[in-house]
């Protein structure tokens, strides 16, 4: 019914950049722009919210990744962006896309980011 894609995950160095996107797509996906985050799981360690978009536009940012992360809508309203700058080794786990539809999440396969230095 909901199905969320990432892409843009790889390798990159210590202060280097990336880009995630994640587009939405199913019969429960609204035309409106929708709330949708992205959370992160390191090995070993649970999955934690890195930063969410509201319907509205609100942004909110895990402290850890303020001043450098942005997450922004793509032009499409069921897409988002994560971009990544300033990447550190604790940047590196899976990043999984999510949203909430009347009261139910759904979520991305993931796409891995490695931070190597």
């Amino acid at each position: 019914q909901v199905q969320l894609v990432e892409s843009g995950g790889g390798l990159v160095q210590v202060g280097g950049s990336l880009r995630l996107s994640c587009t939405a797509s199913g019969m429960l996906v609204s035309r409106n722009a929708m709330p949708m985050a992205w959370y992160r799981q390191a090995p070993g360690k649970q999955r934690d919210l890195v930063a969410g978009i509201g319907s509205g536009g609100t942004t909110n940012y895990a402290d850890s990744v303020k001043g450098r992360f942005t997450i922004s809508r793509g032009g499409a309203k069921n897409s988002v962006y994560l971009q990544m700058n300033t990447l550190t080794p604790e940047d590196t786990a899976v990043y999984y896309c999510n949203t909430a539809i009347n009261g139910m999440n759904y979520w991305g396969k993931g796409t891995l980011v490695t931070v190597s230095s």
